[in-house]
């Protein structure tokens, strides 16, 4: 069992991305640590530090419950997209080991996603 993030306009050939539950958490602590924050601090992350104190582009996905809640738009995929391929473009130009050079690849799944839903006007969906 996983979570699946894909275009929400009702096609069930659209293109995913998908990841275990535990290796989304793992993606999203190594996207927070790129905007210089610890996830693990956040609430709803076990921390007590409230989402209005950290300032990201990031913040419609790594504040997005694994089951539930709204949907970011397409608004929201466009500055997350944005920020997404400044971080995976840095990433890129430094080494690292076999999970690095799988986020990179996620990010880019990832980012190929939210274009769609920018293109299509339609939420990510999460499921």
């Amino acid at each position: 069992m996983g979570l699946v993030l894909f275009p929400g306009d009702g096609d069930n050939n659209s293109p995913d991305v998908a990841w275990s539950y535990s290796g989304f958490a793992v993606f999203r602590r190594r996207l927070a640590e790129a905007e210089g924050f610890a996830l693990s601090e956040m609430r709803g992350f076990g921390g007590e530090r409230p989402w209005s104190e950290v300032s990201t582009a990031l913040a419609p996905l790594l504040d997005h419950p694994d089951a539930g809640g709204e949907d970011p738009s397409p608004t929201e995929c466009a500055s997350v997209l944005v920020r997404l391929e400044a971080i995976t473009d840095q990433w890129a130009r430094e080494s690292g080991d076999q999970l690095h050079q799988q986020h990179i690849e996620d990010a880019r799944q990832l980012a190929g996603i939210l274009r769609l839903c920018i293109e299509k006007d339609v939420p990510l969906a999460f499921l």
